[in-house]
């Protein structure tokens, strides 16, 4: 029997994992910025 169905199954949770946790953290930070922009009123929007 071979070993490498859970040597993929490693792999695949070792960077799958960091890969997940990136995109969130991406979405996160994006929306993050744009409550803040809605918000700040430091922040020139164009309105003049």
């Amino acid at each position: 029997m071979t070993h490498l169905p859970f040597i993929v199954a490693a792999y695949v949770i070792a960077l799958g994992t960091p890969l997940i946790l990136a995109t969130d953290a991406v979405f996160r930070a994006r929306r993050a910025r744009r409550r803040l922009d809605a918000i700040d009123p430091r922040r020139n929007r164009g309105d003049a």
